[in-house]
């Protein structure tokens, strides 16, 4: 098993896919309210550092970061398919993540998750992810989950 993962643009075929495949399956848990992805084009107006995971070429999963100055990178879109799981693959797109969060100087690494992503939630905390209350434009929602890690 091969596992490469590769800076795209959120617009790029696989990303894309992987994206709208992302949107489907979060569609029926939460309502839109509660929903706060970003489109493929949003993510390109907010510049988000976006990679994706290819497990023997085939796109496996993907995620990105939001820069909020030298404050702290919110981690957007973060999403392995479901064939893939169990294989630690969000892991290394976490560890990707970080390491990129990293290098733009920032101390923090933040999300929002739903609240019913059990799976998302495991592997957050277990990477030492502490839950917070909202940040940045976020509202208190009782389907979403705030996170931080501190990346110093």
């Amino acid at each position: 098993m091969v596992i490469s993962i590769v800076r795209e643009r959120p617009d790029h075929p696989d990303a894309r896919m992987l994206i709208e495949e992302l949107s489907a399956y979060l569609h029926p848990l939460s309502p839109p309210e509660s929903q706060h992805g970003y489109s493929v084009e949003k993510l390109l107006d907010k510049q988000v550092d976006f990679f994706v995971l290819r497990v023997d070429g085939q796109p496996a999963g993907c995620g990105g970061i939001e820069v909020f100055g030298n404050h702290y990178a919110e981690i957007k879109r973060m999403y392995v398919c479901p064939q893939f799981r169990g294989r630690g693959l969000g892991k290394r797109i976490l560890d990707q993540l970080t390491t990129q969060a990293r290098a733009h100087g920032v101390p923090a690494l933040r999300l929002e998750t739903g609240s019913m992503m059990l799976d998302a939630i495991a592997l957050y905390e277990n990477q030492g992810f502490l839950r917070i209350p909202p940040f940045g434009e976020y509202k208190d929602d009782p389907l979403s989950f705030f996170f931080e890690k501190n990346i110093k």
